[in-house]
């Protein structure tokens, strides 16, 4: 009955996060003749991506906002949905994620306080330290510990409360981190498919 509860709330959990990935994702320039296109604001410096970084919405609505150096990205990214919510925070250093990953729930309208999703520890684009999730009521998930990407510890629980036994956390710690990497890198490439235009301009023809 457990191992059932464990499989609906997997299941539940990545409907939401594919919901997520729908709402969160800004639309790529040409994807369809209806796409509106997103405006890139960045600099550059010999070639590279350089300083503040932003993806706007026709409107003006930002979508995303980090900053890179030298071409890598560095501090904090942010992603915004296109109603307006912020449904993720990655830091970066030196072009990996390093610090505390947080995402958000969709659900939420402009104005409103995003409901918490996901808190990820990362060290040198590895999962390091205290995991963390929730369901979009707010009950608490799962908690997985981690050292340099392995798997320590895993703890989690039902959407009924159900403490799931060590087998099963940590098949829904693997579960879930598949998961997680399918939508940041989705997140991501979002920013690569929308880089500054570093590119030198053509050299002029003499006649």
């Amino acid at each position: 009955m457990v191992d059932a509860a464990a499989h609906l709330s997997a299941r539940l959990f990545r409907v939401a996060a594919f919901a997520l990935l729908a709402c969160a994702v800004p639309v790529a320039r040409g994807e369809s003749a209806s796409s509106p296109a997103l405006v890139v604001t960045g600099h550059c410096r010999d070639g590279l991506a350089q300083g503040g970084y932003a993806l706007r919405a026709p409107d003006g609505r930002l979508r995303v906002q980090g900053a890179f150096s030298q071409g890598q990205r560095v501090g904090s990214f942010i992603f915004w949905s296109s109603t307006g919510v912020r449904i993720a925070h990655l830091p970066f250093d030196a072009d990996a994620l390093n610090g505390t990953v947080s995402l958000w729930y969709v659900d939420a309208t402009d104005g409103d306080d995003p409901v918490r999703k996901l808190e990820a520890g990362y060290r040198a684009g590895q999962r390091h330290g205290l995991t963390r999730s929730w369901y979009p009521d707010g009950r608490r998930r799962a908690e997985f510990d981690y050292a340099d990407g392995t798997l320590v510890a895993a703890r989690a629980w039902s959407p009924a409360g159900t403490t799931y036994d060590d087998t099963q956390a940590r098949a829904l710690a693997e579960r879930d981190g598949a998961a997680d990497v399918e939508y940041l890198d989705a997140l991501l490439a979002t920013v690569r498919r929308h880089m500054p235009d570093c590119a030198p301009p053509p050299a002029r023809q003499h006649a």
